[in-house]
């Protein structure tokens, strides 16, 4: 079974690595290496550096159903695989390879098509999620689907950790699909297009933490943006990008925070938690860490690993040495 390999990002890569020991791959197709940094040094992609080390053929196209198009039906693959390859294939290219072209999908389709699955099934809080091998059609992540696997997503998983976890199980997903194939054994189902959700190509401007929300879903969105875009606030008029929160709903704890709070602030009556602001700072020291407000009325959320800007990442008890953050200090201002 002759296989060419298509992707670009760290996910291809490691899928590229477990497919390419049970199933030689014959060659790789990747994105031309892009300039990065002050410099502009031209940078290979994470894919070029894997098929690099294992010695395949590499071929970069801008666009490859323009520009490779020849060169991959002079390969006469039998199966063309794209893990995260970001290109659009035209319907001449996905009628080469005979057995067509099969994509690696970071998720459960025909939930979350599009650009952004791993992050978008943290930040909506579900509970699973997965890999999809289907076939490559024109419209994005419709095509049908040879098989699935699940997987439960963690209480504290970030989408950076999931990323590392569905790549490998991508890898052994498209391995068990080629040999499916192989024995003539593939059966393909069509998706349920009433139940197809999408979700968007993330920016660093997505990553704006909203503390009106209440902290559960804080804590979501913080753990899916993680550690790209990054989840972010602004606090002496600098960014503060957050990668870690932690809840806080231990009645003790909230008891002793608002205590300290009203004395700080002078504020003898009322729900401590009924404030005027979302995200202002309740509690900044070296016990409880940074602790701030959001939508709830029964709880806080502590913003446990942080980096502002021109600074390092570290723990929030690190960051507040050396800083004093006052009481009652509003984020995102």
């Amino acid at each position: 079974m002759k296989i060419v390999f298509m992707g670009t990002p760290d996910f291809s890569a490691k899928v590229l690595e477990k497919l390419h020991k049970r199933h030689p791959v014959a060659a790789v197709v990747t994105a031309p290496d892009k300039p990065v940094g002050r410099g502009y040094k031209l940078q290979p992609s994470a894919l070029k550096m894997k098929a690099t080390e294992l010695g395949l053929p590499i071929y970069q196209y801008c666009k490859v159903s323009k520009e490779g198009i020849e060169d991959i039906r002079a390969l006469s693959p039998d199966i063309v695989v794209t893990a995260a390859f970001g290109q659009i294939l035209s319907e001449e290219f996905l009628a080469i390879p005979k057995f067509g072209v099969l994509n690696v999908h970071a998720s459960l389709l025909p939930k979350y098509r599009g650009s952004s699955p791993i992050q978008q099934a943290i930040i909506d809080g579900e509970e699973e999620t997965g890999i999809t091998i289907m076939r490559t059609v024109k419209a994005v992540d419709a095509g049908d689907i040879l098989l699935q696997k699940r997987v439960r997503i963690e209480k504290e998983e970030t989408a950076g950790e999931m990323f590392d976890r569905l790549a490998q199980i991508g890898g052994d997903a498209i391995s068990e699909a080629v040999d499916i194939i192989e024995n003539g054994t593939a059966e393909f189902v069509p998706q349920d297009e009433s139940l197809a959700t999408h979700c968007k190509m993330l920016s660093k401007s997505d990553g704006e933490i909203d503390f009106s929300r209440k902290v559960g879903v804080i804590d979501c969105f913080v753990r899916g943006m993680s550690p790209w875009p990054s989840a972010y606030t602004h606090l002496f008029g600098k960014t503060l990008k957050v990668f870690k929160t932690e809840i806080i709903e231990d009645k003790d704890t909230l008891s002793q925070i608002g205590l300290e709070f009203m004395i700080d602030r002078q504020k003898c009556s009322g729900n401590i938690f009924s404030l005027s602001h979302n995200g202002m700072v309740v509690a900044a020291d070296s016990d409880r860490g940074l602790v701030v407000t959001a939508g709830d009325n029964d709880k806080l959320i502590r913003l446990k690993e942080v980096q502002l800007e021109g600074s390092k990442r570290m723990s929030d008890i690190e960051f507040l040495r050396g800083r004093r953050i006052a009481i009652g200090t509003v984020l995102g201002r």
